[in-house]
C-alpha cells in the first residue's frame, strides 16, 4: 500500500502498523511523535494498523537553547 510520510510517498506492506513504519525508517522508539491523518498516536498504540493513502507526520524532539 502507498502512504504519505512527511509529504513523501512510501510503500508499506498491507498489514503494516505505525510501529512497523517507525522501525522501517530506522527511527528511535523514543523522542518522536507520530500522527496518522492528523491524530497523534501514543507510543503504546503503535500497533495501530495503517491504511492505504494514510497521511503520516513524524516529528523528532530536538533539544536546544
Amino acid at each position: 500500500m502507498t502512504i504519505t510520510v512527511n509529504g513523501e510517498a512510501r510503500e508499506m506492506s498491507p498489514d503494516a502498523s505505525v510501529g512497523d513504519l517507525v522501525m522501517a525508517m530506522g527511527l528511535p522508539q523514543r523522542g518522536i511523535a507520530v500522527a496518522v491523518d492528523g491524530e497523534v498516536v501514543p507510543r503504546g498504540r503503535w500497533d495501530r494498523s495503517l491504511h492505504e493513502g494514510a497521511g503520516i507526520e513524524i516529528v523528532t524532539a530536538v533539544q536546544g537553547g
